[in-house]
């Protein structure tokens, strides 16, 4: 796959920056990552589990625009890419506290081998964005058979 020749960016640099270490917190804590880190990073906070034989992440995405959002699936890798935009000009204001974050964000997951990218399907309510893809079979639950003893019941002696 070529690639255009692109004029070097410290922005983009930074973003490359950004992720990496990103990917070292969800290294370094299992893929767990407490909500202030994402935050800062300006990454939203995703939960994935699976249900009804589907892998279901969720990325917690208030005040984004859906159309600002990009999702792609590359080999067994999705990726959510956005923007979260400030509505007002924020010249002049002397803020006390501040925590959201605005501008570009991007957030990166494994899926487990064998996903169909073609099933990936998506949905946005409420600030909350919610990815489907089918779960490979090797994944669906089975149930597991418990084996019970029967114990042999003594018979009370008689004297």
């Amino acid at each position: 796959m070529a690639r255009d020749i692109q004029a070097w960016s410290p922005f983009r640099e930074l973003d490359h920056f950004r992720r990496n270490f990103d990917d070292m917190f969800d290294r370094l804590l299992g893929g767990w990552a407490p909500e202030a880190i994402h935050r800062e990073l300006n990454v939203p906070a995703i939960e994935s589990y699976v249900e009804n034989g589907n892998i279901v992440i969720r990325a917690d995405l208030p005040g984004v625009d859906p159309k600002d959002v990009e999702i792609t699936v590359n080999d067994d890798v999705l990726t959510v890419r956005g923007k979260r935009e400030s509505s007002k000009e924020e010249k002049g204001k002397n803020y006390i506290h501040r925590e959201v974050a605005y501008g570009s964000f991007e957030r990166s997951m494994r899926l487990p081998k064998g996903v169909d990218a073609n099933s990936v399907k998506a949905n946005y309510s409420n600030g909350v964005l919610e990815v489907k893809v089918r779960a490979p079979k090797e994944m669906a639950p089975r149930k597991v058979p418990i084996a019970v003893e029967t114990q042999k019941e003594e018979k009370p002696k008689t004297a």
